[in-house]
């Protein structure tokens, strides 16, 4: 309304509101895009929705990280992870590492996966002006070894996720720095980190103590003394650990996990092909409360003893994968309820069990009214004309994969794993 309609001044919204009030309107925005138009009405509230900015992703060499930073003095976590698409690019280099600990003093989380182009000379500059990192992933950034890596464990004391991932020059030297520097460590991903033995990791459950998620799957020289350690000293805070294709653990380690992890909610097991029934029987009923996916393809000595005891007992079971032991059979899934299961299982991947039939299958889909993947691929008698002779009806919404290579993955699925 103009000062002549209304017979007196008009006073304008900048007049009006302080800064303060402009960031709380801009507190109640919901969207990223909301927040992004916000910025765009003027220079004062560009700048106002600038300081408020706490999360970025991008991709800047230093002289764009340095404007960055001027103008997002406020930023906690910062993303420059690279995309596997566009592995020929190194991404962040040392010297963005430099301007990223001189200008974002303040960071809480840096992600810097796929940074091929990083070393232990970049890092070790994060060390140093980094003081309140809380996460790092350095996943797949290949060139860092332990020498860089400790220098942060020093430096950042309060780091409590820390992902090395395909970092396979690290050794135990780390874990050891680890377990002396940084207390309050909950999650370390440390998947195929080949120089990853049982001393490393007993070192790091000596000092770390509360681990809630660990990940050294594919570490080959780590087996039942490093588990059984992690599994008694980290005990009820551990909820997820990823053991694939360790195959040094054995029942030893599941028996450790059944005594002390009562509050495990994801264990990955596949390709640790000495656990047998024994214990997983066992663990089905000390994690009957709390285990929610269970992934053991290719552990060649389980049969339906297991299935059918995690099938009764777990009964917050979401997801499993028994893919490729062949000794599962219909009888796994006979007799069972319709309310044994609350329901609650979506995600069955029976793939390669060459025994299973439509009998089997019929009984999955009769208990579990949930389900919303069936992995039955290379299962011979189990196709899509069998089931259709035998007027099976699948859940509404359930997919069902019949056919496909092994090697290939449904990303809805591996969210569970």
């Amino acid at each position: 309304m103009s000062a002549s309609q209304s017979g007196g001044d008009v006073a304008l919204i900048n007049e009006v509101l302080t800064d303060d009030g402009l960031r709380a309107v801009l507190a109640r925005m919901g969207p990223e895009s909301e927040r992004d138009a916000f910025g765009l009405v003027c220079r004062r509230w560009l700048r106002i929705q600038s300081s408020e900015r706490r999360r970025l992703r991008a991709r800047a060499g230093p002289s764009m990280l340095r404007r960055l930073a001027a103008r997002f003095p406020g930023i906690l976590e910062l993303d420059l992870s690279q995309s596997l698409s566009r592995s020929f690019y190194p991404g962040v280099i040392d010297d963005d590492l430099n301007v990223i600990a001189g200008g974002f003093c303040n960071l809480r989380l840096l992600a810097l996966q796929n940074c091929k182009g990083v070393t232990d000379a970049g890092i070790i500059k994060l060390g140093d002006g980094l003081p309140c990192l809380q996460t790092l992933d350095v996943s797949h950034c290949r060139k860092l070894t332990d020498k860089g890596l400790k220098v942060v464990a020093l430096g950042c004391r309060n780091l409590r996720q820390l992902h090395i991932t395909g970092c396979k020059l690290i050794t135990d030297n780390l874990l050891h720095a680890v377990s002396k520097s940084c207390l309050n460590l909950e999650e370390l991903g440390a998947a195929g980190c080949n120089g990853i033995t049982d001393a490393g990791i007993s070192a790091l459950a000596d000092g770390c103590r509360n681990m809630k998620s660990l990940d050294i799957s594919k570490c080959s020289k780590v087996g039942d003394p490093g588990v059984c350690k992690i599994a008694e000293v980290s005990s009820s805070s551990l909820v997820s650990l990823k053991l694939l294709d360790c195959s040094r653990a054995s029942n030893e380690s599941i028996y450790a996990l059944a005594k002390f992890c009562c509050n495990l909610e994801t264990l990955i097991i596949g390709g640790c092909r000495d656990i047998s029934d024994e214990s997983i029987e066992a663990l089905a009923l000390a994690c009957r409360s709390s285990l929610r996916s269970l992934r053991m393809d290719w552990c060649l000595k389980i049969t339906d003893a297991s299935l059918r005891s995690l099938l009764c007992n777990c009964k917050l079971l979401a997801a499993i994968d028994v893919g490729c032991c062949d000794q599962i059979t219909d009888a796994a899934f006979e007799g069972m309820e319709a309310d044994s299961l609350r329901s609650e299982l979506r995600v069955l991947k029976v793939n390669n069990c060459v025994s299973l039939t439509v009998v089997g299958v019929s009984s999955v889909i009769e208990s579990c009214k949930a389900l919303e993947y069936l992995d039955v691929r290379s299962c011979p008698q189990v196709t899509r004309q069998s089931c259709e002779q035998a007027g099976l009806q699948f859940p509404g919404g359930c997919k069902v994969n019949f056919e496909g290579s092994l090697s290939e993955s449904d990303p809805s699925v591996d969210r569970f794993f």
